[in-house]
C-alpha cells in the first residue's frame, strides 16, 4: 500500500487520491450577498419620478396654471391660505364688474374647470389633492364672499370661518375629503366648508343684528 507524505503546511501533495477526497470534503465558500435593491414604491424613487413643482410646471399645461391659481399655490407656507387670501381682491374686482347672477354663473364655471383643472393636475403630480393646488380655495371663497355683506369685518370673518373648516373638515367634509378621489373630491370638500362658514355668518347675522 503506497503511502504519501503531507508537506509543511499538513496538505497532501496535489496528485494523491486522498488529495481529491479531501477537496471533495472541503465547503465550498458562501457566495457573498446581493446588495438588496430599493423597492419600487420607495421614497426615493418616487421622489425622482415626482415632477418638478415650479413656474416651469405651471406653464406646461392650463391646467396647472389653473389649479395652482396663477402661481399662488407656489408659496411655500401655508399655499391654501395664500389662495384664500388672493381671492379677496379678485372677488372685489369682480364684483365690481358683474352682476349678482353673472357671478354666481361665473362661479359654477370656475367649478366644473376646477374639477378638470385638478383632476389632470393630480395625475401629473401622481397626488390627488396636492398642498398647492389651491383653485379649489380659490372658487369656494368667492362663493363665501358673494353671501357675505360687502365691508371688511365681514369678510374678515368669513376669511377665517372658511380657512378653519378647510382645516379642520369637521364632518361630513373630512369623511368626503377621504372618499371622494380625482378633481370633483378636490373642489368639493371645499364647498362643503364655503357652507359651513356660511351658515355661520348667517346664525351670526340674525342673533347679533
Amino acid at each position: 500500500m503506497t503511502t504519501f507524505a503531507r508537506d509543511s503546511s499538513g496538505h497532501l501533495p496535489a496528485g494523491s487520491p486522498a488529495s481529491g477526497q479531501e477537496a471533495e470534503r472541503r465547503p465550498e465558500p458562501e457566495p457573498e450577498p446581493r446588495s438588496a435593491l430599493p423597492p419600487a414604491s420607495s421614497p426615493r424613487i418616487a421622489d425622482a419620478d415626482a415632477p418638478r413643482i415650479d413656474w416651469a410646471f405651471m406653464r406646461r399645461h392650463p391646467a396647472h396654471f389653473i389649479a395652482f391659481g396663477g402661481g399662488t399655490g407656489l408659496s411655500p407656507v401655508a399655499p391654501g391660505t395664500a389662495g384664500t387670501l388672493v381671492t379677496l381682491p379678485l372677488f372685489w374686482v369682480l364684483n365690481y364688474l358683474l352682476a349678482l347672477h353673472t357671478l354666481l354663473m361665473l362661479i359654477g364655471a370656475m367649478f366644473i374647470t376646477g374639477v378638470w383643472a385638478c383632476a389632470v393636475t393630480g395625475r401629473a403630480l401622481g397626488e390627488h389633492d396636492h398642498g398647492g393646488m389651491v383653485w379649489d380655495e380659490i372658487t369656494a371663497f368667492c362663493l363665501v364672499l358673494l353671501f357675505t355683506p360687502n365691508n371688511m369685518v365681514w369678510q374678515s370673518f368669513a376669511f377665517l370661518l372658511f380657512r378653519v373648516f378647510d382645516i379642520i373638515k369637521p364632518p361630513p367634509i373630512g369623511y368626503y375629503d377621504k372618499r371622494l378621489r380625482g378633481g370633483f373630491g378636490v373642489m368639493f370638500d371645499d364647498i362643503l366648508a364655503a357652507f359651513y362658514a356660511l351658515l355661520c355668518l348667517a346664525g351670526w347675522k340674525a342673533f347679533a343684528t
